[in-house]
């Protein structure tokens, strides 16, 4: 009986110990994410919002820094540098996007070999760089006579190794901003376990609020300091952003011992190219029925051993079967008996290393449809200028708006209409289709497409009668607060489309390219540039023929700007179909202990 009883008492103390170690277990993450030390994170001493806050803050002082250059790079160049319109809404259009194109070199460092805080840094000191020589060069070379570059008195000639330098310095800008924007917003969500129901829902919110961040930080560069360039004050406002930056990367490394890491998984080429070539090899083999496939794949253990910290299977999908060969076992794929008993990554690859490669290849359409929506996101930072700039800019008393800070609309937009989507959309959705996300990520890119075609009508029907009064002698008698619809419309569009790409391929991405997945969204901005830096130049060459100025001429007033808006408008409504069937095609990625339970409808319906 006694010793019945010591048994009772020590099970009693077993169950309480187990109890103790769930309760210690619960003071530290579980997604893989370790501390500075490399250990484990503790919750309460690593993440959450404190780190997040500093990552906000860190990304409103660089946005406010980058656009200090980009949201008057236009008139720069045609003020200073003495390009005409269609050139400098060109060269704005190919350096923008190659900002956005050294977003893919930023992301591939972070995931396969830096980690994100590493490249975050790297490249937030080379932007830092970019911008003092920036500032260094306009001072010294450009702007000469001194006081040139406002809207009455252009600047002189350049020399070759003058504009050389320019070039340099706000390319380096370029490869800077590039590198470190796809990392720092997935760095901010890594401060945030997707395990822990609480710190899931505060994920979710960050991404609304980091664009929030970004578009809060160009909010100054597109008020005062646009006010202070548009004026001819370049070089200030060149310093001004300098010390911006330098402010973000000191923050930033301030958070160093706070913030959650994740190690980075190693080359993604080589498993892409895995399976890619393990598929190949077995084109041969003949298939077995679905369902009763052998495919290989690791148990957890070693999927986390063999991958990135913290990784999961990913389950079998339908769907791409020519790349389920890869993952096939076949009698030749394991080394004779005695030897090894690991298989050639190069004849036979894992569930999970193929379902990586098709969660790539379903991501692809969704993307491509979102680089028609980047041709009208950036008319705002050349042809919406460039319209401006030929309307009435003077308001109450002689006060004069720079044309490129009505873009300050935009971002009171966006600040308005993340509330509103937050606070009394996301609920009534909710309601409405029974699903606590209200409408999915899919949904909102789609609504974005919408309102990004309303936009361009609106800003058709301003440059329109702006053209009708001009050449009815009335040349510049429209105010410019007849921009401020298609600015607010833009910024409704991006809440819509951007933070709702930011947050899907931030979601559907694989465990170890979570950067290439921000990448996306920074690479089909680079494309869009790109697409309208085309596309103006085909309108151009077909409108501008037989001697006849063409649609954006140098003198607008000329032209017929308001065909252009039309065209992108309709353009953009095809685009809009084209999405519409992919959204329903796509299928969620499916990780072990995740997705598992969500229907393909909830991303199509």
């Amino acid at each position: 009986m006694e010793q019945l009883e010591q048994g009772r008492r020590g099970g009693e103390g077993e169950v309480e110990l187990g109890r103790d170690f769930k309760e210690k277990l619960a003071e530290y993450t579980t997604d893989g994410s370790v501390d500075i030390s490399g250990q484990v994170a503790a919750k309460a001493r690593t993440g959450g919002w404190v780190a997040a806050g500093l990552v906000l803050v860190n990304q409103g002082l660089a946005t406010l820094a980058f656009f200090g250059v980009g949201v008057n790079l236009v008139l720069f160049l045609t003020r200073v540098v003495g390009q005409n319109n269609a050139d400098a809404a060109n060269n704005v259009s190919k350096w923008t996007g190659t900002v956005y194109i050294f977003s893919l070199v930023g992301a591939f460092l972070s995931d396969s070999y830096w980690g994100r805080y590493k490249t975050c840094v790297v490249f937030q000191l080379i932007f830092v760089i970019g911008l003092i020589t920036l500032s260094l060069s306009s001072q010294m070379f450009m702007l000469r006579p001194s006081g040139c570059g406002n809207a009455k008195e252009p600047c002189g000639a350049h020399s070759s190794l003058e504009m050389g330098l320019f070039y340099l310095s706000i390319y380096l800008v370029a490869l800077g901003n590039g590198g470190y924007q796809p990392n720092i917003a997935t760095f901010g969500a890594d401060q945030f376990e997707e395990g822990d129901p609480k710190e899931a829902h505060s994920k979710v919110s960050f991404f609304s609020y980091f664009y929030l961040a970004l578009n809060l930080g160009s909010l100054f560069s597109n008020t005062f300091l646009s006010y202070y360039q548009d004026e001819g004050l370049w070089a200030l406002g060149f310093w001004a952003s300098s010390g911006s930056a330098l402010l973000a990367l000191i923050l930033f490394l301030c958070g160093t011992r706070r913030y959650r890491y994740f190690r980075p998984g190693g080359n993604p080429l080589s498993r892409v190219s895995q399976v890619a070539l393990a598929a190949l090899k077995k084109w041969k083999v003949k298939m077995p029925p679905p369902g009763e496939e052998d495919l290989y794949e690791l148990d957890g253990k070693e999927i986390e051993a063999a991958t990135t910290e913290g990784s999961k299977r990913i389950l079998h999908s339908e769907g791409f079967r020519f790349l389920d060969r890869a993952a096939l076992i076949t009698t030749t794929d394991f080394p004779p008996s005695g030897d090894s008993t690991t298989p050639n990554p190069w004849r036979l690859c894992t569930i999970t290393q193929v379902e990586e490669v098709k969660c790539i290849l379903r991501l692809l359409p969704i993307w491509l449809c979102t680089i028609l929506y980047s041709v009208v996101f950036t008319q705002m930072a050349s042809l919406f200028v460039e319209q401006g700039a030929a309307m009435n800019t003077t308001i109450v008393a002689g006060f004069r708006i720079p044309p490129a800070s009505m873009s300050a609309f935009d971002i009171l937009s966006v600040a308005l209409f993340i509330f509103f989507y937050r606070r009394l959309l996301q609920p009534i959705a909710a309601a409405l289709r029974h699903d606590p996300r209200g409408l999915t990520e899919l949904h909102r890119m789609g609504v974005g497409l919408i309102v990004a075609v309303a936009a361009m009508i609106a800003a058709g029907f301003v440059e329109h009668f702006r053209l009708k009064l001009a050449r009815g002698g009335n040349a510049s008698s429209l105010s410019i607060l007849w921009q401020v619809p298609q600015y607010m419309l833009i910024g409704a569009s991006e809440v819509f489309m951007y933070v709702g790409q930011l947050e899907f391929f931030n979601e559907q991405a694989p465990e170890g390219l979570k950067s290439f997945g921000s990448a996306l969204c920074m690479t089909s901005i680079s494309l869009g540039n790109y697409v309208s830096d085309i596309l103006v130049t085909v309108v151009m060459k077909i409108t501008g023929k037989d001697d006849t100025p063409g649609w954006i001429p140098v003198n607008l007033n000329r032209g017929h700007m308001d065909r252009f808006y039309f065209l992108l408008a309709t353009l953009t409504s095809v685009d809009f179909v084209i999405y519409v069937i992919c959204a329903k095609w796509y299928k969620c990625i499916k990780i072990e202990g995740k997705c598992e339970e969500e229907e393909e409808e909830d991303f199509s319906d």
